[in-house]
């Protein structure tokens, strides 16, 4: 009966044995794909590394660089406004030297309008207190009460934000002398 035991045991032994080998090699499997999945995870991790460092480069060249358009065509003007200076003036040019001024003057607007510049209308329209600070009140017959009579600086914004808050005066009714 003791062989009969040992058998047992034996049989027992081996398919613990099997059983052993087998969750040995499933360890391993899993092993092996922690070790994957952990490869992948950092080479992915790299790449994002790489890529917040990309964008914040990008980043901080465009706010560097962002105005290197509006800066060129602004030369534009600056290099007219110079050329003009240079011009000595004579009774016999003034006209000449006031259209160049004048055409200057048209090209500095163009090239803000071109940037998404634009001027926001002050003088006859109601006051509005979001794009204009009313700077002193005139009693006036020539515009509506609330209107703007004066203007001393013009509002301007870029695309549909207020840059620029303009300085003005603010008509009133003309006061009766009686």
């Amino acid at each position: 009966m003791n062989e009969d035991q040992n058998k047992p045991e034996t049989t027992t032994t081996n398919a613990n044995g099997a059983d052993a080998q087998s969750e040995l090699s499933e360890v391993e499997i899993l092993q092996a794909e922690v070790g994957k999945w952990k490869s992948e995870f950092l080479y992915l991790k790299a790449e994002f590394d790489n890529y917040k460092k990309n964008v914040l480069k990008e980043r901080s060249d465009l706010l560097k660089y962002g105005a290197e358009r509006v800066a060129k065509d602004m030369l534009e003007v600056a290099d007219n406004f110079e050329r003009a200076l240079e011009v000595k003036i004579t009774p016999d040019t003034v006209n000449t030297f006031k259209q160049g001024i004048e055409m200057t003057a048209k090209e500095l607007k163009d090239a803000l309008t071109k940037h998404g510049i634009q001027e926001v209308l002050g003088l006859g329209q109601p006051f509005n207190p979001h794009f204009f600070e009313a700077l002193s009140a005139e009693s006036t017959d020539k515009f509506a009460e609330g209107s703007i009579s004066r203007v001393f600086k013009k509002a301007y914004k870029l695309h549909d934000k207020i840059i620029r808050m303009g300085q003005v005066v603010v008509a009133t009714a003309p006061k009766d002398i009686n």
